[in-house]
C-alpha cells in the first residue's frame, strides 16, 4: 500500500488502535469519485462553462425522464443515486427529524463549535484553503452546511426527486470538479497529501457531522434517546452513500460511526497552519452566521464559542488550533442547565413551548439562508476563488 507522506505517522499509530479500519481508510486517502469524476470530465470536455449548470439542473430536476442531451456519465450517477437501498427506513428516518426539529438549536452549536471544527480541520483544509474558498466565504460555507443539514432532515427530503437528494448531488459534484482543478494545478503533491478531497475525507466529515455530533449533543444538553441518535446516524448513512462514500468505509450505526471518527482523525497528521487557520476561521464566522456583525458583540461571541469549542474538543486540540487559552468557568454546565430549564418550562406550559419551537427552528433558516430559493448547480471554473468567472 502506497501512503502520501503526510499520513505516515498517523497510520502507524492509528493501526495500533483499529488495524483494519486504519489500512482502508489509508487506501481511500488516494480515493476520489470515480463517477462524480467521470461527469466533470465529460462536462468540461463537451460542453461551454454557461451550459454546465442548466445540464444539470435539468437533469436532477428530471431524474425520472432525463432529457436526450444529458451525458451518459451523468446519468449513470443519477440512477446510482435514485436507488434507496433496502435497509433505509423511512420510520427511522423520521424518528430522527423529530428529534432535530427538536434540538435545531443545541444541534447548530454542538456543528459549529465541535463537529465541523474537528471534521474540516484535517488535511482537507489544504484543499479548501489553496482555492481560497474559507478565507473569502467563511460565512457562506457554514451557511452551506447549515442547509445541508436541514434539507436532510426535512420529510422526503433525501428521496430521489427531493431537495436534501439534489443537494447532495450538487455537492458531490462541486467537489469532483473542485478535485479535478486541484489535481491539474502545480500546486498539490499528490505523493505528500494523496487526493484532494479524498473518500477518506468525505466519510471522516460524514463521521464528524453524525456520530461525533451526537456526542457533542450529548455535553451540550441535548435530549436525543439511544433510539434517536441511532436514528440521526442512520439518516447519514444514506446521506453519504448519496455523495459516493464508498459502502468498504461507510459506517453503519452510532458506534462504528464514532469508530470512524477517531481512527480517521488518528490516521491525520498534527495541524499545521492550514488546519490551524480553518479552525478558527469557523469559529470566528459563526457570530456572523447568527447575524452578530458589530465588532464588539461579534468579538465577545467569538470569545465564548472558542470556549465552548475548547470544552467540547479538549485542551489538546484547542492549543493545536491556537485557540485563546480557557477559562477557569467552564460554560458547558451553565448550557446544558439552560436547555434543561427550557424543557421543563416546555412541558408545563404548551402554549409558549409551541411559540417557543418555532422560535428555535426558525433559528436554522435564518442560519442557512443563502439568499436564493433555487439550488444553484453552477461549478467552480478556476482554481483560486479571486479568479472564479460565476458565483457558485
Amino acid at each position: 500500500m502506497e501512503i502520501p507522506a503526510s499520513y505516515v505517522n498517523g497510520y502507524d499509530a492509528a493501526r495500533r488502535r483499529d488495524p483494519e479500519f486504519a489500512e482502508a481508510y489509508i487506501r481511500h486517502t488516494t480515493v476520489g469519485d470515480p463517477l462524480a469524476d467521470r461527469v466533470v470530465e465529460e462536462l468540461v470536455e463537451s460542453t461551454p462553462p454557461g451550459q454546465m449548470n442548466r445540464i444539470i439542473s435539468a437533469a436532477l430536476n428530471n431524474h425520472e425522464n432525463l432529457p436526450k442531451n444529458t451525458p451518459e456519465s451523468l446519468r449513470t450517477l443519477i440512477a446510482e443515486a435514485a436507488v434507496i437501498p433496502d435497509w433505509f427506513d423511512q420510520d427511522i428516518a423520521l424518528i430522527a427529524t423529530e428529534a432535530f426539529l427538536r434540538n435545531p438549536e443545541i444541534i447548530l452549536a454542538g456543528l459549529a463549535t465541535g463537529a465541523i471544527v474537528e471534521g474540516f480541520s484535517t488535511l482537507i483544509s489544504k484543499s479548501f484553503l489553496l482555492r481560497g474558498r474559507i478565507i473569502g466565504h467563511g460565512v457562506r460555507r457554514l451557511k452551506q452546511n447549515n442547509l445541508h443539514l436541514l434539507e436532510q432532515f426535512i420529510p422526503g427530503g433525501l428521496y430521489p426527486g427531493g431537495d436534501g437528494w439534489k443537494l447532495n448531488l450538487r455537492i458531490r459534484l462541486v467537489h469532483a470538479q473542485s478535485r479535478r482543478l486541484i489535481k491539474d494545478s502545480e500546486e498539490w503533491d499528490e505523493t505528500t497529501y494523496g487526493m484532494p478531497l479524498s473518500a477518506a475525507h468525505m466519510l471522516l466529515g460524514a463521521a464528524a457531522f453524525s456520530g461525533r455530533l451526537m456526542q457533542h449533543v450529548e455535553r451540550l444538553g441535548g435530549d436525543f434517546n439511544a433510539e434517536e441518535r441511532e436514528a440521526y446516524v442512520h439518516v447519514w448513512r444514506y446521506t453519504g452513500l448519496v455523495m459516493g462514500i464508498p459502502d468498504a468505509i461507510m459506517f453503519h450505526d452510532e458506534a462504528s460511526a464514532c469508530r470512524a471518527f477517531v481512527t480517521g482523525v488518528l490516521c491525520e497528521p498534527l495541524p499545521e497552519d492550514d488546519e490551524i487557520i480553518m479552525a478558527n476561521s469557523i469559529i470566528n464566522s459563526a457570530p456572523i452566521v447568527l447575524g452578530f456583525t458589530e465588532p464588539r458583540e461579534r468579538c465577545a461571541k467569538a470569545e465564548s464559542f472558542y470556549q465552548v469549542s475548547r470544552e467540547l474538543i479538549g485542551n489538546y486540540m484547542a492549543d493545536l488550533f491556537r485557540f485563546p487559552a480557557g477559562k477557569r468557568i467552564r460554560i458547558l454546565p451553565f448550557m446544558r442547565l439552560k436547555y434543561r430549564v427550557e424543557r421543563v418550562i416546555q412541558k408545563l406550559y404548551l402554549r409558549w413551548f409551541h411559540h417557543h419551537d418555532f422560535t428555535h427552528f426558525d433559528i436554522i433558516l435564518k442560519t442557512s439562508n443563502l439568499g436564493k430559493y433555487e439550488i444553484s448547480y453552477k461549478l467552480p471554473t478556476a482554481l483560486h476563488d479571486e479568479d472564479e468567472t460565476q458565483e457558485w
